[in-house]
């Protein structure tokens, strides 16, 4: 028999942990940090100027990481009237709203890098 949980068996920590599988869900993967760190410095950029950013994406990677981010609304893509036709992708409102969290675990990751190669 199964012992119940007892931390995470309230309400407001099963709402907090709901929460975090769903962040996770919609940022899992190896690119989309990459992606979104690049846009929060290049602000508005073309597919391939992307695909020269992220070291080591493939095209169809970032096609499809670029739909998940879109359809999630962090990302927006602008169709633009160009022979031959050109994209650009930036952050949305609510995209932008991720900076600090990126930012935050650049910082960790740097700190992190230091307590191990000490």
């Amino acid at each position: 028999m199964r012992k119940k949980a007892i931390v995470n068996d309230t309400l407001v920590c099963q709402v907090r942990m709901q929460a975090i599988s769903d962040t996770m869900s919609i940022l899992s993967g190896k690119w989309k940090f990459h992606i979104l760190g690049t846009l929060i410095e290049g602000n508005k950029l073309g597919f391939m100027d992307l695909l020269r950013e992220v070291d080591g994406i493939g095209t169809k990677m970032l096609s499809k990481e670029l739909q998940d981010l879109e359809m999630n609304k962090l990302v927006s893509r602008t169709v633009m009237n160009t022979k031959p036709i050109t994209v650009q992708y930036s952050l949305t409102e609510y995209g932008a709203t991720l900076s600090p969290l990126i930012d935050e675990i650049a910082k960790w990751g740097i700190e992190y890098r230091k307590s191990i190669y000490k």
